[in-house]
């Protein structure tokens, strides 16, 4: 039975990620990881991501194959519990110095902190990790998944007929549950497909361009993401996006305003927002109610 150590250590972000920075360093072999109660909660570390896990191999080429778990999802909880400032991660990304991944079913998961050991060479892994899919009914797999399966950069939708898909909707997270769900209420089935980028970085490009082109009569493709714009992915990946289109294809936003809040404070208004995001990826703009 391998060594399984679980230290209780003081409430301080910045010190324990700064141990646990220097621990995976120290021993390479060991699977690091660090789990926010809420992503929110990794700003008081900022300046270890910052200096340290984001930049150590171009300043010290110090090898560091540590995990960073950050709750984040948009579920009603208010600014201060609902981001992990994916857009700060994103902003860091260059020269394949992190991974930044958002896993929506146990298997990948599991894929994807199995791949983080058995690679060949260590770059930390932010993972994106909304508590909701610990117990969403469709975030669920097989154990072929587990044992036949590897981590999908790209998952695409196995529930359409290409041909017949007249608007593509790409994701990332939690959202496409909600994207799906409202999908089937709204009767789209057969008309829009959901394609999930589970891999934000380094960008997918070649199985997204791949899925992209299976759609031969879908013009319109639609980034969907719950974060507002200014925050989320799409400002730091939208050029991999549009060089993922075909031809034929163009690309919209469908996501919240600009907000210099991460979230609303009301249930009421993050309702009412979800509803108004989800019409206008599916449909092109929101509906009359």
């Amino acid at each position: 039975q391998p060594r399984f150590l679980v230290i209780d250590s003081l409430l301080s972000e910045e010190a324990v990620l700064a141990f646990e920075f220097g621990y995976s360093t120290a021993d390479p072999e060991t699977l690091v990881i660090w789990e926010a109660q809420f992503g929110d909660f990794a700003n008081g570390a900022q300046v270890v991501i910052d200096q340290f896990i984001s930049s150590s191999w171009a300043k010290w080429e110090r090898l560091c194959g540590m995990v960073m778990m950050l709750p984040h999802g948009y579920e009603g909880q208010g600014p201060e519990h609902s981001s992990a400032r994916l857009e700060r991660y994103l902003q860091l990304c260059a020269e394949n110095n992190i991974q930044v991944c958002t896993p929506t079913t146990p298997a990948q998961m599991f894929h994807l902190l199995r791949r983080q050991m058995l690679r060949p060479y260590r770059r930390p892994l932010i993972i994106m990790s909304p508590k909701s899919l610990l117990r969403h009914k469709q975030s669920v797999s097989t154990l072929s998944d587990l044992s036949e399966q590897q981590f999908q950069l790209a998952i695409d939708d196995s529930d359409v007929d290409a041909g017949q898909v007249q608007r593509v909707v790409l994701c990332s997270g939690r959202v496409y549950f909600d994207l799906y769900a409202a999908r089937q209420e709204a009767g789209l089935a057969e008309q829009v497909a959901l394609l999930r980028i589970e891999q934000l970085y380094p960008f997918p490009l070649a199985e997204a361009r791949t899925a992209l082109a299976r759609y031969t009569n879908a013009r319109q493709v639609v980034w969907a993401q719950e974060e507002p714009q200014n925050q989320g992915a799409w400002y730091s990946s939208q050029h991999h996006l549009r060089n993922s289109l075909a031809d034929h294809q163009n690309i919209e936003f469908a996501g919240r305003s600009h907000s210099a809040s991460p979230a609303a404070g009301y249930m009421a208004i993050h309702q009412a927002q979800l509803h108004e995001l989800l019409d206008r990826a599916l449909r092109g703009e929101p509906s009359a109610s």
